[in-house]
């Protein structure tokens, strides 16, 4: 069978060994980004480099003429060899490219989404059985469902949109080993995915429809304003769609499980959702997402010979070529910068947190995300005597670093 036509929107976990082993560095990151910021703040080995520290975390991702990103060469896999912004450095088309789409990506959208997600996530709750997975069933449904609908890029009529996106962003950000059956699954999904937005584009071009990214990016198009070629609102929607709706999946379960590891916070949660304290609600989720974030840090490669941590004892030499892993992560645990880290604490500043990266690449949609995530929990929260379901579903599993499950119960 095609992976188009798969309905697995992950692929299946390794097994034996290789799957221990991976489970096993997954859970011991914590204690070695503990002892490495104690230790060995900078950790260099084979033209890799570890930073774990807060202020140096911050200053890789700041220092973006000696730290580009690195993910050029996958995103031409994916977009064809059309340019995208995240694989850009501080360049006059980064900046044409990211202004054209902040033109039709407004933060004046943001009620209304924040609107639909509540409604869905809501619907979604109300027509389970006291009993649901938060991962695929509640969070990923309505990720997908509400994202999708907003960019203008429909499910295509030979796949699943779900598993395409998921797929493609395993491929851009988890593939560290280049995995030969990976790249086979993209060399199919990426043309497919090109030619499904491609097909909308020229069908919303005579028929524009309603109002959605799509049809904003086509009417600047006929206006003859920049930026809005075929070609680049095709890669800006590809990129949205890799980049976007995978990540609730991720990070929101994971968010629910650090919550039903304190009853204290799951409280607070459960208290806030039910007052209609969005604000309250959504710092409770931001913390939870702290304790287990999208990822352990995020790569940046040495453009220049350059220092980090100048000035300090533990200052060190990068060289050119270098791969850096800014470990936000273990950022957000440096008490040398947030007070008492191991501390459950909603109220914290928003300095403490790099959920969405820093700089010139924080995530695009950090305002979306900052806008929605709580609101697919907090229908969930609302129920009462809400609960982990009995043995093993009820305990958060993954699949490498995508949450795959995670069932609650309440009533």
């Amino acid at each position: 069978m095609s992976v188009l036509d798969s309905r697995n929107v992950l692929r299946p976990a390794p097994k034996g060994l290789k799957g221990f082993l991976q489970r096993m560095v997954f859970g011991a990151m914590p204690y070695a980004f503990a002892f490495f910021r104690r230790w060995k703040p900078v950790v260099k080995m084979k033209g890799m480099v570890l930073t774990s520290r807060y202020d140096d975390v911050r200053e890789v991702f700041a220092s973006d003429h000696d730290f580009g990103v690195v993910y050029e060469p996958k995103l031409d896999v994916i977009m064809g060899g059309q340019p995208f912004f995240l694989g850009m450095g501080d360049t006059q088309q980064y900046r044409d490219d990211t202004a054209a789409m902040r033109k039709v990506v407004r933060r004046e959208d943001l009620p209304l989404l924040a609107q639909q997600v509540e409604m869905m996530a809501e619907d979604i709750v109300r027509a389970a059985p006291n009993r649901i997975d938060v991962v695929d069933t509640l969070v990923r449904r309505v990720t997908f469902s509400v994202l999708g609908d907003y960019f203008g890029v429909p499910e295509p009529s030979n796949g699943d949109l779900r598993v395409w996106g998921t797929r493609l962003f395993e491929f851009q950000f988890a593939d560290q080993g280049n995995d030969p059956a990976l790249l086979a699954e993209v060399e199919e999904i990426a043309p497919a995915l090109r030619a499904h937005i491609q097909g909308q584009i020229d069908k919303r071009r005579t028929a524009p429809g309603k109002d959605d990214i799509l049809s904003r990016c086509l009417a600047e198009q006929k206006a003859g304003t920049s930026g809005f070629s075929d070609d680049q609102i095709r890669t800006a929607l590809m990129g949205f769609i890799v980049g976007g709706p995978p990540q609730p999946p991720m990070v929101v379960p994971q968010a629910m499980e650090q919550l039903l590891r304190r009853p204290d916070a799951l409280l607070g949660a459960q208290t806030a959702a039910r007052a209609g304290d969005d604000a309250l609600l959504a710092a409770h989720v931001l913390e939870a997402m702290r304790f287990d974030p999208l990822a352990p840090g995020l790569p940046r490669v040495a453009l220049t010979d350059a220092v980090i941590a100048r000035g300090t004892d533990h200052e060190a030499k990068i060289s050119k070529g270098d791969t850096v892993l800014a470990a936000f992560a273990s950022a957000m645990m440096d008490p040398r910068r947030v007070t008492n880290p191991r501390r459950f604490d909603p109220t914290r500043p928003a300095s403490d947190y790099l959920h969405f990266g820093y700089g010139l690449h924080q995530c695009f949609g950090i305002h979306i995300n900052q806008a929605t995530l709580h609101l697919m929990l907090k229908p969930l929260l609302q129920r009462p005597n809400l609960r982990r379901a009995p043995g093993k579903a009820g305990r958060l599993t993954k699949n490498g670093p995508f949450a795959e499950s995670l069932t609650v119960e309440w009533g």
